[in-house]
Formats: structure tokens, C-alpha cells, sequence
């Protein structure tokens, strides 16, 4: 997926884990398929996870989530994954690793409309915004909307052709235009349905949490494009309790996510692209009155 990505295999999982955590050694190591861009996930035996970086940007990472994940656990309403242990750089590997308890569910399929789905993870996004953790980062992208408009234009210009330009660059101004952000909140900052755990229709879990932190609220309505639709979405919206303003920044957010991946991981990552093209049909549905 990216030309600076560092390969990593079952094999090389084993050897990292015997050689610094002999008492896994005779665990199996098997990959988890995932759409993830920035990581590689196996699983260690039926309890444990391993997470390691594919690419330099996701290094600090890892550092991250094992000072911050032991403090949200216990203030949020579904499970994370929480590190038990790090894993040091090797001659095989260039990078701190972790290894973390595995969550049993299932991911959830864009296009829900779930109720149940909806309002949880409306209570979710509300249950973030309730969190006073002192010095906490700044969540990736959840600054104001406007320092994501040259990506945005730059992706729009590699579309023309293959999506409704002109309306998804109407989704977009629209979002510039809203009224900003008063204040910052904690976010997850990247709800996408690749990072949620769920059981049927009821949320089990959130799952990497590399983009955590503080800034823009609209950061964390992107779920409202990228999986739910219909009754769904109008739960989530219910739960969450947002101003117009906000709310069309945070469908801007999701169309600006989804412009930026589609090109770049078209050919890559299926999963991805997959989910992109479906965030940007909602969005111009939503912005035309079209049908989703």
C-alpha cells in the first residue's frame, strides 16, 4: 500500500514474540485480514493480539496508545484494547511494538440501519466528549476543516470522471462555509467501520486509537456517512445532539476522508476503497436529495 512500507509476516511475528516473550513462545501466530493502512495485526494464541507498524508514520503510535489507552478504558462504554505488553526494536524489526488482549466481534457493514447500532455509538461519541483527561494530544485531523482543503481539492481533481465532482465539491464548500468549532473535545478521531466491534446490532467495542485526542467535535460524526444510513443515522444524530453547523462539518470530514483514500487505495486496499465510494454516494445523495 505504501512505498515505505516494511514487510512483516507470521513468521517474523513468531520470532519477534519468542525472543522477548518467552512465555508466549509457543502461541500461534496467525494474520488478522484487515483493511488496516497503517498496521499489521495478528493474533497470539485465542487471547492476544499483536500490533505492529508497517509504515515509519505509525511508530509513535505505539507509545501513544499504551500511555492513553489505560486511562479511557475505564471512562468509556464499550471495550478497548489496552497493551500488556511493548515489543522492542530487533535485528528483524525496526520498531516498538505491542501486544494487547484480543476483543471477540465482528465488524460491522456499511449501510445499517440499525437503531440500536445508531444511538450506541451516538452514546459513545457523547461519553468522548464527557472525558477531562488532562495534557492530551491534539487528535489527527481535528483541527479546523479548512487545513484539509488542498488534500481535498488535490483528490477532487484525480475523480473527475469517476464520482459526482460537482456535488461532492458542493458537500465540501458546504462544510467550509458552516460556523467553526467553539472549543475542542476528546475524539476517537477515526470511527471508521474497520475500527468498531459489534455483536448483531449492539456495539462491543473501539479499536485503535493512534488519532485520539482533542479538537474539532464534528471530527467523530463521520460514522454517520461511512456506515450508518436511513433510521440509523437519524439515531446516531438524536444521540449525539449537535448543532446544523457541526453537523454538516462532520459530513464534510467524512467526504474529505473518503475523497484522499479513494484514489490513493484504489488499487490497494479494496476494503478502503470500498468504503470510500460508499461515503462519498451518501454524501452526494445527502447533498442532492438524491436516494442513497
Amino acid at each position: 500500500m505504501h512505498a515505505d512500507e516494511v514487510d512483516i509476516d507470521a513468521e517474523l511475528v513468531q520470532r519477534l514474540v519468542a525472543g522477548q516473550f518467552r512465555e508466549w513462545a509457543g502461541l500461534t501466530v496467525t494474520e488478522i485480514p484487515s483493511s488496516g493502512t497503517v498496521n499489521a495485526m495478528y493474533r497470539l494464541g485465542d487471547s492476544l493480539t499483536v500490533r505492529l507498524p508497517r509504515v515509519p508514520g505509525g511508530v509513535d503510535d505505539i507509545g501513544k496508545e499504551a500511555t492513553w489507552l489505560p486511562r479511557l478504558a475505564p471512562l468509556l462504554p464499550v471495550e478497548i484494547p489496552v497493551p500488556v505488553a511493548l515489543g522492542e526494536p530487533a535485528d528483524e524489526y525496526p520498531w516498538r511494538w505491542s501486544v494487547n488482549r484480543w476483543i471477540d466481534g465482528d465488524l460491522p457493514v456499511a449501510g445499517t440501519t440499525s437503531t440500536t447500532l445508531g444511538t450506541e455509538l451516538g452514546e459513545l461519541v457523547r461519553e468522548f466528549r464527557k472525558i477531562t483527561l488532562p495534557d492530551a494530544p491534539a487528535a489527527y485531523r481535528g483541527g479546523p476543516l479548512s487545513e484539509q482543503d488542498a488534500g481535498t481539492r488535490s483528490a477532487l481533481r484525480q475523480l473527475v470522471g469517476w464520482i459526482d465532482v460537482e456535488a461532492a465539491m458542493a458537500g465540501w464548500d458546504a462544510g467550509l462555509a458552516a460556523a467553526p468549532a467553539t472549543g475542542s473535545v476528546w475524539l476517537h478521531a477515526d470511527l471508521m467501520p474497520s475500527n468498531l466491534l459489534v455483536q448483531g446490532d449492539r456495539l462491543l467495542a473501539v479499536l485503535d486509537f493512534a488519532t485520539a485526542g482533542t479538537g474539532d467535535p464534528a471530527c467523530d460524526l463521520i460514522p454517520a456517512w461511512n456506515l450508518l444510513t436511513g433510521p440509523a443515522r437519524t439515531a446516531f444524530r438524536a444521540a449525539v445532539d449537535v448543532d446544523e453547523d457541526t453537523w454538516i462539518r462532520g459530513r464534510a470530514r467524512a467526504l474529505s476522508m473518503a475523497l484522499i483514500q479513494l484514489p490513493y487505495y484504489r488499487e490497494t486496499n479494496p476494503g478502503i476503497a470500498a468504503n470510500a465510494q460508499y461515503v462519498i454516494d451518501q454524501v452526494v445523495a445527502d447533498v442532492t436529495g438524491a436516494p442513497a
